[in-house]
């Protein structure tokens, strides 16, 4: 019986190594910005069971997340998500920190948590494995801001709200060109309103989950991108793991 982590190409029936994967989810030039979104998604749209889109996880998205964090230079991630998801004490298993160290890279890539307001808890950000960087905007608290860089790398990128075109310029121009999103659904939005993503891997998991659950996107007005297939590939519980690029 096939293992649920198992993930073939759906023209070619051989299960993909862990190489063989992050050779398919690589950028052919790290130094250039790339900025890829990762998302799971119900057949019927749901972005989240009960709540948090871990509900929605399977073996084989599980392990493809993992590998698109080892791929990262930074791992950026909106303070709703951090918050409703339960981030803490995040670090890459040693076998990741491995690779990474041997295909030059830190052992550990960086998070940088996106915030207008600047509410985080600074004892929460000083348990990463590494210093975080926190983005936020000219108008957050000025006393919350020296609270978060006792503990954090703060950068600001817009006036009222977050411009992501310049959080993926000035990562860029701090050495870490290759930037993965893990949402929410709102950082999202406005990272295609902006014209920021160049790729967006998505699992599809094998279950109609019903509700009134959000998207992968929470936005009121429609601001159309075109995308292009760059591989898919199955599991053999059902799930599929797509990814598309920038047309």
């Amino acid at each position: 019986m096939a293992a649920a982590s198992e993930i073939h190409s759906l023209t070619a029936g051989a299960s993909l190594t862990d190489e063989q994967l992050l050779a398919s989810y690589a950028v052919a030039d790290r130094a250039q910005p790339w900025l890829r979104a990762n998302f799971v998604s119900s057949i019927d749209g749901a972005a989240t069971h009960e709540g948090v889109s871990g509900g929605l996880a399977t073996e084989a998205d599980g392990r493809v997340f993992a590998l698109l964090r080892r791929l990262a230079d930074v791992i950026v991630v909106g303070a709703g998500t951090v918050r409703q998801e339960g981030y803490r004490n995040i670090a890459l298993d040693e076998a990741s920190a491995k690779w990474r160290t041997e295909n030059g890279l830190a052992a550990q890539p960086p998070f940088a948590i996106v915030t207008a307001s600047l509410r985080l808890e600074p004892k929460d950000l000083a348990s990463y494995a590494t210093r975080p960087f926190v983005i936020t905007t000219e108008r957050a608290s000025a006393e919350n801001r020296r609270r978060i860089e006792e503990v954090a790398d703060v950068i600001v990128a817009g006036d009222a709200l977050v411009d992501t075109v310049e959080l993926k310029h000035v990562l860029a121009e701090r050495g870490y060109p290759q930037v993965h999103s893990e949402g929410g659904p709102t950082l999202f939005a406005t990272m295609i309103a902006q014209g920021v993503v160049d790729e967006l891997c998505l699992t599809i998991s094998p279950r109609l989950e019903g509700g009134s659950a959000r998207r992968i996107v929470d936005a009121a007005d429609a601001t159309p991108q075109d995308m292009t297939l760059g591989h898919a590939f199955s599991a053999p519980d059902g799930s599929l793991l797509l990814r598309y690029v920038r047309a």
